[in-house]
């Protein structure tokens, strides 16, 4: 409401990747997730592994203000060339769409090669971004799932942001 200025806080990890892309990002969807909680109740919730960070941070929140729900994350959906499915989508253009694609094409390639441990994954996903230079990446990073320190084997996540065009 109009001069509310409680908000909640996301910590450290709101502040890295997507959250030093976007300063204060994660307060405001932290804020409304909490607010939305709270008004409906719900036992579960369900969020896309396609904002990782978000998931993240919401089943932290969920398990530190004692939330009485569980978060379930939901698998990234992807359109028939391979574009995470998002509302964002709409806003590109033709050619920008097709420029788009090398961000799965990265993902895939670097999680091909993961055998080979975190350096060949990075180094890899970071070959393929290169072959878009219109692609502004915003960070491309191996963490491990609780995006913690990028692990030295076993399981992590790569994650990705960019820029085409004004999307």
């Amino acid at each position: 409401p109009e001069g509310a200025d409680t908000a909640v806080v996301p910590g450290v990890l709101g502040t890295e990747l997507e959250g030093a892309v976007r300063p204060g990002h994660f307060a405001g969807v932290l804020t409304v997730v909490s607010k939305l909680f709270h008004i409906v109740g719900p036992d579960v919730a369900f969020f896309g592994e396609k904002d990782y960070q978000q998931l993240v941070l919401i089943k932290k929140m969920v398990r530190d203000l004692d939330f009485p729900l569980s978060i379930a994350g939901v698998p990234i959906v992807r359109e028939p060339d391979g574009l995470a499915l998002s509302s964002r989508n709409v806003y590109l253009f033709p050619e920008e769409r097709l420029r788009a694609l090398v961000l799965s094409r990265a993902l895939r390639a670097g999680a091909g090669v993961s055998a080979h441990g975190p350096d060949a994954v990075l180094a890899t996903a970071r070959e393929v971004l290169a072959e878009e230079p219109e692609v502004a990446v915003d960070y491309l990073e191996l963490r491990a799932p609780d995006l913690g320190p990028t692990p030295p084997g076993g399981q992590a996540r790569l994650l990705v942001a960019a820029r085409v065009g004004a999307t």
